[in-house]
């Protein structure tokens, strides 16, 4: 679709929480989500984000939400650019030295997925998270059932730790299981220097 030196990061604005949420919404579920590879249609149902939820995120001290963009057409008509992609970062700082940065929040629209826009968002996230808190390492929590899913993070050198939690059933701010099996793993990944 679009070459990953083209996109726009952003950090959110409050203005942004409609986009963001019908994005992440696109992204994992209903019948939009089977465009693209990251669905969760096959295992959940209901909602993924809601707007006080994105807006938290957006709201938080210790993160930030990221925002991707084709860069605006500057011709005297042209339309809001739509989301590409998003992610949330959130600084979980050590007693004793810079901690980690958690990586959450991350879609990509359905209809672009498969043109490398994930993998640029990852690592413009690693890079952020580096820059902006100097922190060790990447945490993130992915459902087990998702083994697509966490063999593409395995790819980009994250692992999988066996840190397990049990999924939120009864609390349908984060859906409704199709599944009882339903888990997250914690994956991580050193960030180095």
């Amino acid at each position: 679709m679009t070459a990953a030196a083209e996109l726009v990061f952003a950090t959110a604005t409050e203005a942004d929480v409609p986009a963001l949420v019908a994005l992440v919404e696109s992204a994992y579920r209903g019948e939009s989500s089977r465009a693209g590879w990251t669905t969760e249609a096959d295992l959940l149902d209901g909602q993924r984000t809601d707007p006080e939820g994105v807006r938290d995120a957006i709201g938080d001290p210790a993160g930030l939400v990221v925002t991707v963009a084709l860069p605006k057409d500057t011709g005297a008509t042209a339309a809001p650019v739509p989301l590409l992609a998003c992610c949330q970062l959130q600084h979980r700082p050590a007693p004793h030295g810079p901690g980690a940065a958690y990586f959450g929040m991350f879609a990509v629209s359905p209809t672009a997925q498969g043109a490398g826009i994930g993998a640029a968002v990852l690592a413009h996230a690693e890079r952020t998270a580096r820059a902006v808190w100097r922190v060790e390492r990447m945490e993130m929590q992915v459902i087990t059932a998702r083994t697509d899913l966490i063999a593409w993070y395995e790819r980009r050198g994250y692992t999988r730790t066996g840190e397990r939690t049990p999924f939120p059933y009864g609390d349908e701010r984060f859906g409704l299981p199709r599944r009882p099996d339903l888990e997250f793993e914690r994956l991580v990944k050193p960030l180095g220097g």
